[in-house]
């Protein structure tokens, strides 16, 4: 069974960084697109940015160009997702999620599987 776990979330003040990571495992990965969102209390969740696992093509939002990142590391079976220069705006709760399909998509429904999230907070 595929399994996703996040982590390194916390609490950080505005202006900091933080290094999310979603470890992969149980099944293949090869072909899977692996996408980053987030959800605030109130809000729906949202799509920050996804990668191609073959390739690492990605692709981001607009409001996550040119503060986030998103990787890979085929080793060790996990997909990043770099955050800079954090603002009180993006505190929430932050999900990663598979797709089986391998094809980069924006919204939740496509994607098959979830970790159960890491809180990040920004203080200001």
């Amino acid at each position: 069974q595929v399994q996703l776990v996040e982590s390194g979330g916390g609490l950080v003040q505005a202006g900091d960084s933080l290094r999310l990571s979603c470890a992969a495992s149980g099944g293949t990965f090869s072909r899977y697109v692996i996408g980053w969102f987030r959800q605030a209390p109130g809000k729906e969740r949202t799509f920050i940015a996804a990668i191609r696992w073959n390739g690492g093509r990605t692709t981001y939002a607009d409001s996550a160009k040119g503060r986030f990142t998103i990787s890979r590391d085929n080793a060790k079976n996990t997909v990043s997702l770099q955050m800079n220069s954090l603002k009180p705006e993006d505190t929430a709760v932050y999900y990663c999620a598979a797709d089986r399909q391998s094809v980069l998509g924006s919204s939740p429904s496509r994607y098959d599987y979830w970790g159960q999230g890491t809180q990040v907070t920004v203080s200001s």
